[in-house]
This record gives C-alpha cells, structure tokens and sequence, in this order.
C-alpha cells in the first residue's frame, strides 16, 4: 500500500463536478448529518453505468479498484483502496434482511443534497432512505444507526 494524494472536500468536489450520480452511504453519511458516529471508511452507491467515470475521479485521489468494471457489475461491489478505503455498490438494487427491495433509482429520485462547502454537493438518500439501506446488512452498529436515524426523522418531522 502507498500513500494517496487524498483530500475529502476535493474528492466530494470532483465526483460532483463528474456527473456521476454517486450516493454517499453508510456511516460518513451520518456523520454529514450531525449524527454521533465514527467511521474510518467511505461507503459509495453509485448508478451502475457510472462505474468507469467513479474509477476515474477515484484514480486521481490515488485510490485503485479491486475489481474490472465487468466484475463489479457481476458482483454487485467492490472496493477503492489505498491508505483511504471506499466501498462501492453498484447494484441496481439490493434486498433488505426482511425482503424488502431496495432500487438504486428510488433512492436517487429522493436524494438529499448536503453542501459540503460551498461548492461542494454532496448527495445522501433521504432518512428512510438511508434507513433501507442500513437495514440490508442489519449488523448491530447498522441496528444501532437506524435507532438514531429514526430519532433524527421524528425531529425533522417536527
């Protein structure tokens, strides 16, 4: 492993200005939005067709993927790595731990924008979005994540 040139803002900067329609899941998610968690990872899922434009914003951060575009695509995921580690769907849809199907399109269509900075947008499934996301793996941190989610839902819904 090598040292990446890796700057958060610049590579949420570049992904915006790429097109690519990238959600920003998982944990970094929560913590945009003021949640009290730690993460050390990215967690990314991105529209399928878009896996080569990621790989390329990706590759300028020093970051390189674990798998061909083709793989990823069977696969389902994959992963960007170096010094940084960023996880990658690229499904068009995953199922949750009790069945519910989870589309990368809806998500999309209901799709948060945070500012990062002031030119920097950064998108994020809505709450229950991030919601049905969290409750496809259903890990106990993701048990715990939902919890806090929910109570960010009740006071964005006061």
């Amino acid at each position: 492993m090598e040292a990446s040139d890796f700057d958060e803002v610049e590579f949420f900067r570049a992904i915006a200005r790429s097109g690519v329609q990238a959600l920003l899941i998982g944990r970094r998610a929560l913590v945009l939005l003021g949640l009290p968690v730690l993460t050390a990872d990215y967690d990314f899922w991105i529209h399928i067709d878009h896996i080569a434009r990621f790989n390329e914003v990706a590759e300028r951060f020093g970051l390189r993927p674990t798998r061909s575009a083709e793989d990823a695509r069977r696969a389902g995921r994959y992963v960007l790595e170096n010094d940084e580690h960023v996880d990658v769907v690229v499904a068009r849809s995953a199922t949750t731990v009790d069945g519910v199907i989870v589309a990368f399109d809806a998500l999309w269509q209901t799709r948060r924008a945070l500012q990062l900075a002031t030119d920097v947008p950064l998108a994020v499934p809505d709450v229950a979005g991030l919601i049905l996301t969290k409750r496809i793996a259903a890990r106990p941190k993701d048990l715990e994540d939902i919890r806090l989610l929910e109570v960010l839902r009740g006071e964005e819904a006061r």
